[in-house]
């Protein structure tokens, strides 16, 4: 499967593309991600950047049970619940996407299915056939 990343003038400090390129592979659309606790059953609530990263551990897992991984990602929509938090989730992001960033928006709401969720990742993913 082929990918090619576009970049933007100032998307690339946003860690997002504005455009991704698929050919060939194989589309697995994820459902939407918010961790409120650990893998362990810790109650993350209050701790927007260790939801952030259970939030990307539980993708993975995710996107592994259909046979992809992170890299696969080309597009995600990222909802959060405190606008102030959306700088610390583009460097968060930065550690997870080394190869070339997804499209992605950044959405922020006013609340989430468990009152403990800061944030909720959706994602489509195109892996190897």
């Amino acid at each position: 499967m082929n990918r090619e990343y576009f970049k933007g003038t100032w998307q690339e400090n946003r860690s997002f593309s504005p455009a991704v390129v698929t050919t060939g592979g194989r589309q697995i659309w994820l459902a939407g991600v918010g961790m409120w606790q650990d893998e362990d059953g810790n109650n993350l609530d209050g701790d927007f950047e260790a939801q952030v990263h259970a939030t990307f551990r539980q993708i993975e897992r995710n996107l592994a049970l259909a046979g992809g991984k992170l890299a696969d990602i080309v597009t995600m929509t990222v909802f959060i619940k405190d606008v102030r938090n959306g700088d610390k989730l583009t460097e968060l992001r930065k550690q997870y996407f080394q190869d070339g960033f997804p499209g992605s928006a950044l959405i922020t709401v006013s609340g989430f299915a468990r009152p403990e969720m800061m944030v909720e990742i959706q994602a489509i993913a195109v892996s190897h056939d």
